[in-house]
């Protein structure tokens, strides 16, 4: 049996043991990290994806694209622990009291800061066109030709890509995707070469005495023009070449791309019928397929890479479909070719834990 004072003894040492352990708790920092950083990862790439395909489906809609830059996220732990103890004890047994109490709080205080894209910032990253030496840079790192130049170029030369807008789109002409096909099979060969800085660059063609080839390039010098007794030519920036030693690249601007793209997005034809909305221009899409698929529903659906309510439909991208979320998630890399000496480069994670 354990007397009073026994007991009394051991509650002491019982909220000792208590008040130790909650002091080992305080100190959380670590244990968050790993935390924070996949959830704030997590959000802020589903929030950037939602907001791009927003802005497609309001771009198709002749409705204002709105961006917010997430300009820092500060994330503050604060966890605090009190332990009280007490005990009273007199010469009769029934006069002896003892007390004990806890208590504890924990509080998280997240804080985000945004930043519209307005003014001088809205002029850089949508209206200011997609740099040629970034165009080249995407190519030199591995991304198939083709690809980057129906998305990122209006023309060559001269010679015209695409264009999906339903009210103004065009076809393209068949040289350049003739063009943009040589151009890649260079590329998968090893022909392809670039040399330059980010204020001038030149294209070079390699192993010509390779029959097929020689072929390609025979393909792309003929459609653009280009002088036969050079392995070398200038790019530059414009509609048209200075001389038959130079490439013009006409490249497009963020907001043309939208505009481009949001062409694709599929939109209920009752829509269409009341003058909500324009008709697709499938007649565009003639010469090569559409490169991104962008599907509506009123129901929310349940396989989505994407998807975002709108005008009371959910419009939203395939998680099956593995072109369209490639094509997507190239369009958002774009955004950073055009941040010319924007005021911050990355959002900020700062996360202090008491």
């Amino acid at each position: 049996m354990v007397n009073g004072f026994n007991k009394r003894v051991l509650s002491v040492l019982v909220s000792c043991l208590i008040m130790v352990n909650l002091a080992g708790c305080v100190g959380i920092g670590p244990r968050t990290v790993v935390r924070d950083r996949f959830d704030y990862v997590s959000a802020i790439s589903s929030s950037w994806k939602q907001q791009l395909l927003l802005n497609l489906v309001k771009t198709r809609y002749a409705d204002a694209p709105v961006f917010l830059d997430i300009v820092s996220v500060i994330s503050q732990y604060v966890i605090e622990g009190q332990v009280q103890a007490g005990a009273l004890w007199a010469d009769d047994p029934l006069g002896d009291s003892q007390s004990f109490g806890g208590a504890g709080k924990y509080t998280d205080r997240p804080t985000i800061t945004y930043s519209p894209l307005l003014g001088e910032k809205f002029t850089k990253n949508l209206l200011t066109p997609i740099p040629v030496t970034g165009i080249l840079f995407l190519l030199q790192s591995g991304y198939p030709a083709d690809y980057v130049l129906r998305i990122c170029v209006n023309s060559v030369n001269g010679v015209e890509n695409q264009y999906g807008n339903p009210l103004t789109g065009r076809k393209g002409d068949q040289d350049f995707f003739r063009m943009a096909a040589a151009v890649r099979n260079l590329q998968r060969n090893g022909s392809l070469g670039i040399r330059g800085d980010h204020s001038s660059v030149a294209v070079m063609f390699k192993n010509l005495k390779n029959e097929e080839i020689a072929n390609d390039y025979m393909t792309i010098r003929d459609i653009l023009g280009i002088n036969p007794q050079t392995a070398e030519v200038k790019v530059v920036y414009g509609s048209f070449p200075e001389n038959d030693r130079e490439i013009a690249i006409l490249s497009r601007s963020m907001l043309q791309v939208l505009i481009d793209f949001s062409a694709y997005i599929d939109v209920p034809q009752s829509d269409v019928e009341e003058g909500r909305v324009c008709s697709s221009a499938q007649s565009v899409w003639e010469d090569a397929a559409p490169m991104l698929q962008v599907k509506n529903s009123l129901l929310k659906p349940g396989n989505a890479y994407v998807s975002v309510h709108y005008r009371n439909r959910w419009f939203w991208i395939d998680d099956r479909d593995y072109l369209s979320k490639r094509v997507f998630t190239f369009l958002l890399m774009l955004f950073s070719l055009t941040e010319t000496g924007a005021d911050h480069a990355a959002p900020i994670v700062t996360v202090p834990t008491n």
